[in-house]
């Protein structure tokens, strides 16, 4: 039976908490090795890192405890089971322009410079690594010299996903399995090896099997091993690459686990062998051990004993273990294992070490400077940015990769609808808007849930209280974020045929899969289109809301009416360029203005599609047009998906 005595630094006189429903508790019946301790390990890890507003305070704390407690054991690993960031404020200030000299506007990047200075070294994939796809994730592993960004300074581990080379990562993000960590920083694999004290620790990732239902991972990303409608990963394909790293003889072996719920990750545990150790990921489940002392500024509970122990399918000791989420606790196991590589002992100074004032102050610890710097910069744009408003909505405004280059979205419209009553205070005979999926780059709203089983929802903008915003407000940030190339519109003069040429252009690369950045985002107008057509022949209907009334211009594919007429059109300069191969430099008789100068935009800058957006926000005031499925659209209406109404009833 295990006992541990109280943690020093970590105990105090407040009452345990936990061990009501839901609390996991360590078997009493596992018997560690009688063997003497031969090698002892002490892993500080997380999980759901996910940078909020607090993490400006707390991921500085977590720092410094880990600089604490790092020296005190020799042999040391810092490990991560994944969700290391989030879409939120903090992810979304790295696309500043004050940072784009080391971010060049990609957001989350400011995350992995945290983790880098914190010293993990090695990850596995959780769920919201994919929230934006895996484009995000090649940007954010890869390093970037010449702009002194280190990309991730650690592997990414998941024995279950597969990646099928044919989208945006490139054969060179990956990494042969079994590498020593260190020599495969910013690389993918399912295994890798830390040598530490002259002891070989085998890793191996896994991820929730449910990652598609959850995020958004695209048609690149394969998700293998899925046992029934669960997070839980099949034990066999897992085994397998513990058997490999066994086969090297490495006897101490750490599964980093992103499952969801915790007890996914302790049933594992018995269906395993020669897996010592299990870092859990995904649940933001607390446990800890009755003496440890749990952070009052939230309603921490304990729900699990620190570690959960459990016997493996070969009878010996394995330790799970887990520490809440958001930089707010640095678990500490310290493990002693018999020659043999088998669990002989649990140090009692294992447990949840709070990352608070108080926690900082227990420990003596000292902050890293480069996580100071870091969260010091982030903090500053989110006070300044965060707190400057411009209406509010009542809907997460959606600018997912996946979705906004593939279907209508509530976001696309407003900004389409934005950059159109901005024309016509220019040119009020401006009456249609479009723009590329391409140029918006993220939501404007926050990713919630999913752990611990809880839905994942996607949710209006959160508050900021140190920056006086409140939920649902659209701020600075957000819009900098979201369109963070902040184009200048251009006024230009098409024809009806040239009109349908364009929007044939705009669905020409639509296909299962794919995900093209010419796709649409429209204003003033609708269409319909079939994607099994060939390109050039897909769009079926078209219809121009003008002030006078609808004007048909395609019925059955086929343009209505004189093709010569002409609609004044708002677009941005990057496609007016010709960019995305927009054919807008070919028209015939263009009458081009453009609304901003070539250079030097800002974001107030009139004429911007920021600026754009801002007075638009202003002067609705409240937005609340929900998001819809493509069996729902209705200005980008795909047949593949729903019936055809955009000349319904004329």
């Amino acid at each position: 039976m295990l006992s541990l005595a109280s943690a020093c630094g970590s105990s105090s006189s407040v009452p345990p908490t936990g061990g009501g429903a839901g609390f996991i508790a360590s078997d009493p019946n596992v018997a560690l090795s009688t063997q003497p301790p031969a090698f002892t390990l002490q892993i500080l890890h997380a999980s759901d890192l996910e940078a909020s507003i607090a993490a400006v305070q707390d991921a500085p704390r977590f720092s410094a405890v880990v600089n604490a407690l790092r020296p005190q054991f020799p042999n040391t690993v810092v490990l991560s089971s994944g969700d290391n960031y989030i879409p939120s404020p903090f992810y979304n200030a790295s696309t500043d322009p004050s940072l784009r000299s080391r971010y060049d506007r990609t957001p989350g990047k400011a995350d992995i410079e945290i983790i880098n200075a914190i010293g993990f070294e090695a990850s596995a994939f959780g769920n919201h690594e994919f929230d934006q796809g895996t484009r995000q994730i090649r940007d954010l592993i890869r390093p970037d010299t010449g702009r002194g960004y280190a990309g991730a300074r650690f592997p990414y581990l998941s024995a279950n996903l597969s990646f099928s080379g044919t989208g945006e990562l490139a054969s060179s993000d990956f990494a042969a399995d079994g590498q020593e960590a260190s020599s495969i920083r910013g690389k993918i694999a399912k295994t890798a090896v830390i040598t530490v004290g002259g002891q070989r620790i085998g890793l191996v990732g896994a991820t929730t099997t449910r990652l598609a239902a959850i995020s958004s991972p695209g048609p690149e990303v394969r998700v293998e091993g899925r046992v029934d409608d669960t997070d839980q990963v099949s034990a066999a394909l897992i085994q397998g690459f513990v058997d490999q790293l066994t086969a090297q003889g490495i006897n101490k072996i750490i599964l980093l686990a992103h499952l969801q719920q915790l007890q996914n990750e302790v049933a594992l545990a018995s269906q395993l062998r020669n897996v010592d150790i299990i870092i859990a990921g995904g649940s933001h489940r607390v446990i800890a051990k009755p003496t440890d002392r749990l952070r009052t500024d939230l309603p921490d509970t304990r729900t699990g004993d620190y570690p959960i122990l459990r016997s493996s399918a070969s009878g010996q000791p394995v330790a799970v273990v887990n520490t809440g989420s958001n930089y707010r606790y640095v678990g500490r196991l310290v493990v002693s294992f018999d020659a043999n590589g088998v669990i002989a002992r649990i140090d009692p100074v294992s447990g949840a070490y709070a990352t608070d004032d108080q926690g900082v102050a227990a420990v003596r610890g000292t902050p890293n400077p480069d996580v100071v710097r870091v969260a010091n910069e982030i903090g500053n744009i989110i006070r300044t940015k965060d707190g400057r408003t411009f209406g509010s909505t009542t809907q997460f405004l959606n600018g997912l990769r996946a979705e906004v280059r593939t279907e209508e979205t509530n976001l696309g419209n407003l900004t389409a609808d934005a950059n159109l009553a901005y024309a016509r205070t220019v040119d009020p005979s401006t009456v249609i808007s479009l723009k590329n999926g391409g140029g918006i780059r993220a939501p404007i709203g926050a990713t919630t849930g999913g752990g611990g089983g809880e839905p994942v929802q996607r949710i209006p903008p959160v508050a900021n209280p140190e920056a006086g915003k409140q939920s649902g407000q659209i701020s600075q940030l957000d819009i900098e974020t979201a369109l963070a190339f902040n184009n200048g519109l251009s006024l230009l003069t098409v024809t009806a045929e040239e009109l349908k040429q364009i929007v044939e252009h705009g669905v020409a690369q639509t296909q299962p899969g794919a995900t093209p950045g010419r796709f649409p985002q429209i204003g003033g107008f609708a269409f319909s289109f079939d994607p099994s057509r060939p390109p050039g022949s897909r769009v079926l209907s078209l219809r121009v809301d003008t002030p006078t009334g609808r004007d048909v211009v395609v019925r059955n594919g086929q343009v209505q009416g004189d093709p010569r007429r002409t609609f004044r059109l708002v677009t941005l300069d990057f496609l007016a360029n010709g960019g995305d191969d927009y054919p807008f430099p070919r028209l015939s008789n263009p009458n081009r203005v453009n609304l901003a100068p070539s250079s030097g935009i800002t974001f107030d800058t009139p004429g911007s599609e920021q600026d754009a957006l801002a007075r638009y926000l202003r002067q609705i005031g409240v937005f609340t047009q929900a998001d819809t499925p493509p069996a729902q659209d209705t200005r980008i209406q795909n047949l593949s998906a729903r019936p055809d109404t955009v000349l319904q009833g004329l």
